[in-house]
């Protein structure tokens, strides 16, 4: 294949264009914020997680709770009952004066022994409730700087995205003015070798896969012609000569 010596070091202002765009891409794919994202996404799931869990507890709380003041609450009218129908003087048989005593007795104990369980269960709804706010707080924490890195994220791919679509407009210029079968052989180049298709022979050097030509390669590309487009032996790279090439 031949290209006049200035196409071909044109093709080296694709690859340089190239090069920055891989730049921008990797930089796109690595920012910081990823990991930070992503990393923060789990604390935040599993503090979720911890808050279902958290409210679910001061749920069943609440209603352990209802269930045993309602119970408290049966065992004080029947009490109340009782205690009138004793008041009342209607009970005159001294058995069923002493049954009922001893009933008013014994729904005392009951009544204090459920008021004791209802304490029980509301200082552990009052510990669910503490632990509900504070997830809540550390959810809405977690999610403040997701918030945060999200932004800055979005700022950054803002920036790449604006340097690549510059890059790619002056890419499509210089890349236009590149004979299109020399610009072929380079895109496949490309492809296959990592991203660089072309590359500078500087001081005997292949500046692509950065090994010193040996002595008969040298010879051929000196007795090259100009516009003769050459090939690396190790790389297959295209090699661009310039007044630097130490031929």
């Amino acid at each position: 294949m031949n290209a006049a010596p200035a196409d071909q070091n044109r093709l080296l202002d694709v690859q340089a264009l190239d090069v920055r765009l891989q730049q921008l891409a990797h930089k796109r794919r690595s920012l910081p914020e990823h990991a930070e994202i992503e990393s923060l996404g789990k604390d935040l799931t599993q503090l979720r997680d911890l808050l279902v869990a958290a409210t679910t507890e001061e749920s069943d709380c609440s209603r352990e709770q209802t269930k045993a003041e309602q119970d408290v609450d049966q065992v004080r009218q029947r009490a109340v009952r009782d205690q009138q129908r004793l008041d009342s003087g209607a009970v005159t048989s001294p058995k069923d004066l002493e049954n009922l005593q001893r009933e008013i007795v014994s729904l005392a104990k009951r009544q204090s022994d459920l008021e004791d369980v209802v304490l029980e269960v509301m200082e552990r709804r009052e510990s669910a409730q503490e632990r509900v706010a504070e997830l809540t707080e550390r959810v809405g924490a977690v999610q403040g700087k997701i918030d945060d890195a999200t932004a800055r994220r979005e700022a950054a791919f803002g920036e790449i995205d604006g340097e690549t679509g510059t890059v790619t407009k002056e890419r499509g210029v210089v890349a236009g003015a590149v004979p299109g079968d020399l610009l072929k052989l380079y895109d496949k180049l490309r492809e296959q070798q990592g991203g660089i298709g072309a590359a500078k022979l500087y001081a005997r050097t292949c500046q692509g896969c950065r090994q010193e030509l040996a002595a008969a390669e040298l010879a051929e590309i000196r007795k090259a012609p100009s516009d003769a487009v050459v090939r690396c032996e190790n790389c297959r790279r295209i090699l661009v000569r310039t007044v630097e090439s130490g031929l």
